[in-house]
């Protein structure tokens, strides 16, 4: 049931809660609100390939050009130039996941990351590639598979002549510059520079047994 006060309501139906969706006292707020259903991003920002729904998102988008960094991680030394990418940094080192879904096991640490696994349960394929048949379930996926196509490569090493066409290659490779290992295994003191470096060790521990691993370790290995 709508509230009175709100004229403007989206007729989507809402998987993630089993809901209705949201209504809107003004049609603005709808229309916003809108494309995070049809995933439409009108505003472009100029130096870079991004784009947003909203021109007050593409606004703070700008600042992550700018090097300023505000936001200090208070248990490492990464720092960030928005206080939400702190916020979800901080929760890779509590291990909360305040996203659960409501149709498996599964939890995240950002609504984003939940909505975008929502696609697995109602395979909803909402973006086409225009240069081929391919449909993804993920907004993300056809500027990733369109380099593919074109071969660009956007994301350029600054330590040496190194570039990639995708963030997480880059980001992958810079561990090789500063031999950063993050991915550290719970039953011995092995450190891995890549997720799927640890996932290969973790199976030298259980060698195709079941046997008794830290709780953690155990929900490493299922969410891959």
């Amino acid at each position: 049931m709508w509230n009175f006060d709100k004229d403007f309501g989206c007729n989507k139906h809402n998987i993630q809660h089993d809901t209705r969706c949201k209504a809107f006292s003004q049609n603005s707020d709808l229309i916003k609100h809108l494309r995070t259903h049809t995933e439409e991003k009108p505003y472009q920002y100029s130096q870079c390939y991004k784009a947003f729904s909203q021109r007050t998102t593409l606004n703070t988008h700008h600042r992550t050009h700018s090097g300023v960094k505000l936001y200090q991680c208070c248990q490492c030394d990464q720092a960030f130039s928005l206080n939400i990418s702190n916020i979800y940094h901080m929760r890779t080192h509590t291990g909360e996941k305040p996203y659960q879904c409501r149709q498996c096991d599964k939890a995240f640490s950002q609504n984003s990351d939940l909505i975008k696994h929502m696609r697995i349960h109602t395979r909803e394929k909402t973006c086409q590639c225009n240069l081929g048949d391919k449909a993804f379930s993920m907004n993300c996926y056809p500027l990733k598979h369109l380099r593919t196509h074109t071969g660009e490569k956007t994301y350029q090493c600054r330590q040496c002549d190194k570039a990639f066409s995708l963030k997480t290659y880059l980001i992958n490779h810079q561990r090789t510059h500063t031999r950063q290992k993050p991915y550290q295994c719970c039953q011995s003191d092995q450190a891995f520079s890549q997720n799927n470096s640890l996932i290969k060790h973790m199976r030298t521990h259980t060698r195709g047994e079941t046997i008794a691993m830290q709780p953690m370790c155990q929900d490493f290995l299922k969410e891959q």
